[in-house]
């Protein structure tokens, strides 16, 4: 028997990168997997995102492993869509024990160049998104008297960076969000912790390489920084952090700040 069996885990973003590791990490110790994403192309980032066909893949790839897994195709942006997800997650299995809120984008733009649709387009997915989908999940947690809560943030979520002023600022919004979460939710035995990743080799590493003109490689020389000679880590690499964390290896974790950055913030 796996560490999270009799568990629920509902991953936002969960097509393809972060996500998708992570609810396959979940599968192979155990857990039962709820998979939401937007699963199309969104206006901005003008990158591709996950997919319909990756969602029913991934459902596949769980339940081969022997758990159970619901999809959701959704925008964390939509009240009515996160209501209609964490419904079916409850329908199927009852409750909702971990909760990923992987689901986000990242773009580059010059302050005085920014359109407001960026700058909005930014804020509510990084950092409304985790909101409403924390807030229809938090009811089953509190009703169980148990939960964990991670919010996928960014070593960008603890320092400045250049030409990402509006995700650098939905990153220390969710950073702060963690923390007031973890103080709000301790009473009900919930606990929230953010991880921190470097630069993770997913597809949107791809399109924000694209984007820029550049490949993937040279976007990580320009922004070079990590102690450990690695361009970028690997989902899977985030995946093991968020499985530690929402393991009871880490039960007196709340309101922490967990790096996944090769060294990059150590100086």
């Amino acid at each position: 028997m796996g560490e999270f069996q009799g568990k629920v885990a509902f991953i936002t973003g969960a097509a393809h990168g972060q996500g998708r590791a992570a609810a396959l990490a979940f599968a192979r110790e155990g857990a039962d997997v709820v998979a939401f994403d937007v699963a199309k192309k969104i206006e901005y980032p003008a990158y591709e995102f996950g997919t319909s066909d990756e969602l029913k893949s991934l459902k596949a790839e769980v339940e081969a492993i022997g758990s159970r897994c619901v999809i959701a195709a959704g925008d964390v942006r939509s009240d009515e869509a996160v209501t209609a997800a964490v419904q079916a997650a409850i329908d199927a299995f009852g409750r909702i024990d971990i909760l990923f809120n992987n689901a986000g984008i990242c773009a580059y733009a010059e302050i005085d160049k920014m359109t407001d649709d960026e700058w909005n387009a930014m804020i509510d997915i990084n950092l409304k998104g985790p909101m409403n989908v924390t807030r229809r999940v938090v009811p089953h947690m509190k009703a169980a008297k148990s939960g964990v809560i991670i919010n996928n943030s960014s070593v960008m979520g603890l320092r400045g960076g250049n030409r990402l002023s509006h995700y650098t600022a939905s990153k220390w919004g969710l950073t702060g969000l963690t923390k007031a979460w973890a103080i709000e939710l301790a009473p009900y035995n919930i606990r929230v912790v953010s991880i921190h990743p470097t630069g993770v080799n997913t597809p949107m590493n791809d399109g924000l390489a694209a984007m820029e003109g550049m490949t993937p490689i040279e976007i990580a020389e320009r922004s070079a920084g990590n102690l450990q000679p690695v361009p970028w880590i690997e989902p899977e690499d985030a995946a093991n952090m968020v499985l530690f964390l929402a393991s009871d290896k880490a039960r007196y974790c709340t309101g922490g700040q967990y790096l996944v950055d090769a060294g990059l913030l150590s100086v």
